[in-house]
């Protein structure tokens, strides 16, 4: 693996094994951080040994001036609680940032993790997701704008996703409610709040959890279309063989009037670089990272764990800082899962 990663021609990182772990709260949420290992500095500041490497060869990439193609590859240990395993395992990986082709650098991603698995003599099943394509088809499906995005930060965490579908169902139901004006809320609340002892200038004031309250029934009362929430229930519920499920959305594409064509063609671009391996596309899949942007991916083996997985990221660069959008597209590498596939 050693020499797979040199051979890339990439700038090796190390970076520190003691990070910040406000950034890793802030972009993978709370289910994530529930796996960090945490330490507190005497100023009060939380630390976490390194949980991957994506995201600190990122940032300082945008601390030393972004703009410039720049290719990194890393090998060595990361730190995550885990259900079965140590919290220490090794990852190896490369990240490609502002390459002046994407889609060129997407396939050196597939190659990098293909050859990865074949020094195992692993021929791995491909899972591939399009966050690209699911968004094109929220922009353009009838809807209230507030509900995209919450839609979308849901996509990915299919149990999530289908509770707030089943609640988008049951609001057909219910007729609007009629609200209180924002000044007899505030002053009912800022009354509820004097009553139990609560400071009015602590914490969320009368005002902000009146304005909260108001939003929250006001999207409550914007229903979704039952056709938008048919039209996303049969895409999310398309999965199968990679060519069979491309035509299957292009149908349903078609039918709904939806401008769909870019992103599968994008999707269909990278199909030959895929090699012999079994390739699938689930409409539903997505990692639980709402920066990731266009095609991702898994490769699995035998046991059905994750050997490898990665994608298209480009909107990563912006949450951390960069003024503009930057192509950028990776993977990761399971050493210790490739080694007990190699032992099976």
């Amino acid at each position: 693996m050693e020499a797979l990663v040199e051979a890339q021609g990439a700038t090796r990182a190390t970076p520190p094994l003691l990070l910040p772990a406000d950034p890793y709260f802030d972009l993978a949420g709370e289910e994530f951080g529930r796996r960090l290992l945490l330490t507190t500095a005497t100023t009060g500041a939380e630390y976490c040994l390194r949980p991957d490497f994506t995201l600190p060869i990122v940032t300082d990439y945008i601390a030393n001036g972004v703009g410039q193609p720049a290719a990194f590859s890393y090998l060595g240990p990361i730190f995550r609680q885990r259900e079965d395993g140590p919290a220490e395992f090794d990852q190896a990986g490369i990240e490609l940032l502002a390459q002046p082709d994407g889609d060129v650098a997407l396939d050196q991603v597939f190659t990098f993790a293909r050859a990865a698995l074949d020094m195992f003599g692993v021929s791995p099943n491909i899972r591939l997701g399009g966050v690209g394509l699911f968004e094109a088809l929220l922009a353009q499906a009838d809807m209230p704008a507030p509900w995209r995005s919450r839609i979308r930060h849901r996509f990915g965490h299919p149990e999530a996703l289908e509770r707030l579908l089943k609640r988008l169902a049951v609001s057909h139901d219910t007729k609007p409610q009629k609200q209180p004006s924002r000044a007899d809320l505030v002053t009912d609340i800022t009354e509820q709040m004097v009553a139990a002892g609560l400071s009015l200038a602590e914490g969320r004031t009368p005002e902000e959890i009146a304005d909260r309250y108001l939003e929250k029934q006001a999207l409550n009362d914007a229903h979704v279309p039952a056709e938008t929430l048919a039209l996303l229930h049969e895409y999310l519920a398309i999965s199968g063989p990679v060519l069979q499920s491309l035509t299957r959305i292009e149908a349903l594409a078609a039918s709904r009037r939806l401008m769909l064509g870019a992103p599968i063609r994008a999707i269909r671009r990278h199909l030959n670089g895929l090699g012999e391996a079994r390739v699938t596309f689930d409409a539903s899949f997505s990692p639980r990272l709402d920066y990731y942007t266009g095609i991702v991916f898994e490769m699995t083996g035998r046991t059905g764990d994750v050997l490898a997985s990665g994608g298209q990221y480009d909107r990563l660069l912006e949450r951390l800082g960069a003024q503009a959008p930057i192509a950028a597209s990776g993977c990761s590498v399971w050493i210790d899962r490739l080694e007990a596939e190699f032992r099976q």
